[in-house]
Formats: structure tokens, C-alpha cells, sequence
């Protein structure tokens, strides 16, 4: 049966929701990229609640940084990216939980957790780009998919159509943000885990 938050553990997981809503909005764009894919550094926070606390916390830190930055900063993607982020709450938790638990609990089992998450992730990022995504943000905008495939291909050219957007874009640029979110939240994890901010979940 699964275990209550603690007070200790509420307090740490809204702490980690603040700082995970600001690093949200300290986003930056990349070249050659969609000037609607912006990297951010919120996913670290995440990975750490997942580990230290469980799926609950890290889903919760998801949740409210999402608040967090409409609130202060509002949406620069017509709410289509915020819905993104929703969507792939789920898809980002429950693996990362289940193989860290499943795998020992250990820096080890959190590494390899990590590993199966990335390219899961890309790959749904891939489907939810093409199938929700993209089309809303069209929508939204009040141009058709081509147009928007044909705007991304002012910054590069090589993309001309969905499935080059796909891979010249949304592939890289998830890779690229993960692997940065992933690294750091698992050092980070490392050294909290070390000073024995809290003990790790065991439900």
C-alpha cells in the first residue's frame, strides 16, 4: 500500500514546484530549431521528486510549475505547449518510477531509468507533435500545418515538410533537452542523496 507525503515531503515538493516554475520560464531557444522549441532546465526539479520521493511529488512539481509559469509569464505557444507538457506528465513519470523501483532504488537503477525515458519520450514527442500538437498550434494561430512546417523552415531549410520537421527538429531538440535535464537531475539526485536530504521512496 502506498505511503502518505510527509510534511517533510509536501514542503520539499513545493519547494521543488517554485523552482522548477522559475527555471521553466528561464528558457532560451537554439539555433536551427522552431522559435516555439525552447529549452528549459524545469524537468530537473521533477527528476529529483521522482527519486527522493516518488511518482506523486514528481508529477505534482509537473503540475504546478505548469501553473507556476502562467501565472508570471503566460504562454508564447497559445497554451498548446503547456498542454504538451500535460500530456506527457504520465509518459515522463510512471517509466521513470517504475524501472527506478523495479531496478533497486539505487544510482545505478536511477541512471538506467533515465536511459529507457529518453528515447520513449522522443518518440512520443514525435506522435503527440504530429497528432495534437502542431495541428492545435495551427489552429491557433490561424494558419494551416504547411505554413507552420514552411515558417520552421525559414530558420532551417532542410526541413520542407512534417516528417523532416520530425526528424530535423523534434528529434534533436528533445534529445538535447533532455540529456540536459537528465544529467542534471541525477548529479544533483547524487549529491542529495549523499547528505541524506530525505530517504528515498521504497512503496
Amino acid at each position: 500500500m502506498k505511503k502518505k507525503m510527509t510534511t517533510q515531503e509536501l514542503i520539499l515538493t513545493g519547494m521543488l514546484a517554485a523552482v522548477a516554475g522559475v527555471l521553466m520560464s528561464l528558457e532560451f531557444s537554439v539555433p536551427m530549431m522552431p522559435p516555439f522549441y525552447k529549452v528549459d532546465f524545469s524537468d530537473v526539479p521533477s527528476v529529483i521528486a521522482i527519486f527522493l520521493m516518488g511518482p506523486v511529488s514528481g508529477a505534482l512539481v509537473e503540475l504546478v510549475k505548469i501553473v507556476i509559469k502562467l501565472i508570471t509569464v503566460g504562454t508564447n505557444t497559445m497554451y498548446v505547449g503547456e498542454l504538451a507538457n500535460l500530456i506527457g506528465i504520465v509518459l515522463f513519470v510512471a517509466p521513470i518510477w517504475m524501472i527506478y523501483k523495479k531496478r533497486g532504488q539505487n544510482m545505478r537503477a536511477a541512471m538506467e531509468a533515465l536511459m529507457v525515458s529518453l528515447p520513449v519520450r522522443i518518440a512520443v514527442s514525435c506522435v503527440i507533435n504530429a497528432c495534437i500538437t502542431l495541428p492545435l498550434y495551427a489552429r491557433a494561430m490561424g494558419v494551416s500545418l504547411n505554413e507552420v512546417v514552411q515558417t520552421v523552415g525559414a530558420v532551417n531549410p532542410l526541413i520542407k515538410n512534417l516528417p523532416l520537421f520530425l526528424i530535423l527538429a523534434t528529434v534533436p531538440f528533445n534529445l538535447l533537452k533532455l540529456l540536459l535535464n537528465y544529467t542534471a537531475g541525477w548529479l544533483l539526485f547524487e549529491r542529495l542523496k549523499k547528505v541524506s536530504i530525505l530517504r528515498t521512496r521504497t512503496v
